[in-house]
């Protein structure tokens, strides 16, 4: 798969606005401000490819780019508390939208910014995507800002706070050094096979 080719295809702000699933997806879904966008550039090695903000809740549409055949979908974030409650309503509608039709859905790539546990709002995706049965990844974003103790520690703390789901699916990200980056590669891979 090669994702340097990709190309931004469309952004939608509505379900309703989007087109047919004519491709194998993989989705991108995580907290407001926990690195979506960045991942995305690295994995496309662009720099601004997604566009990347400091400011929490600035992608508020689904995403869509295009690479050799498959679609990469970057969903907006959840989690976000200063949004209107109808901008809230309207991405909780996206959302159940997209997940809740027979879109071609192989894999969902699931972030969790690894300084901090797992939130309310990740758990609850987690439990969502389990009891759909989706097959799914959670990526440990900005491993690059913890020293090794605090690096060392969350990799053993994670296991307890999310106990059911196996290791083998928890993989230790950074956008800037790139850690983690080849091995996502090859599971968004197999799971296209």
């Amino acid at each position: 798969m090669n994702l340097q080719k990709a190309v931004f295809e469309a952004a939608f702000g509505t379900f309703s606005q989007l087109p047919p699933s004519d491709l194998p997806e993989i989705a991108f879904a995580g907290r407001s401000n926990v690195g979506k966008s960045s991942l995305l550039n690295r994995l496309f090695n662009r720099k601004s490819l997604a566009r990347v903000s400091s400011v929490p809740g600035k992608t508020v549409t689904i995403n869509f780019y295009s690479a050799d055949g498959v679609r990469l979908v970057d969903l907006p974030g959840y989690g976000y508390a200063k949004v209107a409650r109808s901008e809230k309503q309207r991405w909780a509608e996206m959302m159940e939208g997209y997940f809740n039709s027979d879109r071609n859905i192989k894999l969902v790539v699931q972030l969790i910014d690894m300084r901090h546990p797992p939130t309310k709002d990740d758990c609850m995706m987690l439990e969502f995507l389990e009891s759909k049965k989706y097959n799914y990844v959670i990526v440990m974003t900005k491993s690059d800002k913890l020293n090794k103790g605090e690096y060392a520690a969350r990799t053993k703390n994670i296991s307890a706070e999310l106990p059911f789901v196996p290791q083998a699916r928890i993989l230790p990200f950074s956008a800037v050094s790139g850690e983690g980056a080849e091995q996502l590669k090859q599971i968004m891979e197999q799971h296209l096979l």
